[in-house]
């Protein structure tokens, strides 16, 4: 394991070596090494090309998993991540990446740095907005805004209410980014702190119910923002058959209209491709989860169209070690 000297002084390696929708939903799986970073999708004349990459529930892997790991030996590292995320963005400068929480708590890297380093690492390798998940929250409130002082990118929550806290400088209730004139609205749910999250280390922020969160701030992104895509990272959880109370990301797509993607975190769902849930209005929300550690990556592609999107593509990127060479 690198020391925190060692990381600190070379930590640039990561950016560089490292309404109802007619949508034509296109999902793969090929992991062919020639095509994973051309893009999914081709636009044409009056069209534009959207790509979105994500991650969720990276907790503090840093290093590649241990070659002795019983099911995923010597997979992610961030040093593979990022120059994959850096050859797909020279395939489609149209790229955003994002994550769904859980960056924290997994390996010494958080015991030792409380956060810097994989703070640090995120901004190296060019994270656009990522949103909370129950780890974050560890150490308590105090340390995750002295953590943030190194993520060089957003963070969003929608439903952690932040306000008189430490924070309230730090964490928005979303974020709009302007790519060849497609307004994205992106936006952060966090899953409740009951059971998950000691009283004291949340002390001070207020959880407030996803679905009615969720609603008001769609609403402030289409109507006000205007915005032509809306993007929901959540830490709720992937449960498509829920048992007991359970609210993970497709019930709230199934009570919530407006939004065209949800990047999930939280219960660590290795999906092969992206499933889709129809809103209140008949439209359809995508959903993808890409599992644990970092081990993947999720891409999905959204073609526009004078406005709308009118076809998606979407699959894992794996992180293999050709990505180095």
């Amino acid at each position: 394991m690198i020391t925190r000297r060692k990381f600190l002084t070379t930590s640039g390696i990561f950016g560089t070596s490292l309404v109802s929708r007619p949508w034509n939903l296109a999902f793969s799986t090929d992991s062919a090494a020639g095509s994973l970073t051309a893009p999914l999708l081709h636009s044409g004349r009056g069209e534009t090309l959207i790509t979105i990459l994500h991650t969720n529930d990276t907790h503090s892997q840093i290093d590649p998993l241990p070659a002795n790991d019983s099911l995923y030996p010597g997979k992610g590292g961030v040093a593979r991540r990022a120059t994959l995320v850096k050859r797909v963005r020279k395939q489609n400068p149209n790229t955003l990446l994002i994550d769904g929480g859980d960056v924290f708590q997994g390996t010494p890297y958080f015991n030792f740095y409380k956060g810097e380093v994989e703070y640090k690492a995120m901004s190296e390798i060019g994270y656009d907005v990522g949103t909370l998940g129950n780890h974050e929250f560890d150490n308590g409130v105090e340390a995750l805004a002295s953590a943030m002082q190194f993520a060089k990118f957003d963070l969003v929550s929608a439903n952690y209410d932040v306000r008189g806290t430490p924070l309230e400088s730090r964490v928005k209730q979303y974020v709009v980014r302007d790519i060849q004139g497609v307004r994205i609205g992106l936006f952060g749910l966090g899953i409740s702190p009951v059971g998950l999250i000691t009283p004291a280390n949340f002390k001070g922020v207020t959880f407030r119910d996803p679905v009615p969160a969720a609603r008001e701030v769609v609403k402030i992104l289409r109507e006000t923002e205007r915005c032509t895509m809306v993007i929901a990272m959540t830490h709720l959880g992937y449960y498509p058959e829920p048992k007991g109370r359970a609210i993970g990301d497709s019930q709230v797509a199934a009570q919530v209209d407006g939004m065209d993607f949800i990047a999930g975190g939280h219960t660590h769902t290795f999906m092969e491709k992206p499933v889709s849930v129809k809103q209140p209005s008949g439209a359809e929300t995508l959903i993808f989860q890409v599992g644990k550690s970092g081990i993947y990556l999720g891409r999905v592609d959204f073609l526009l169209r004078s406005g709308k999107i009118v076809r998606t593509a979407g699959r894992l990127l794996d992180l293999r070690d050709e990505y180095l060479v």
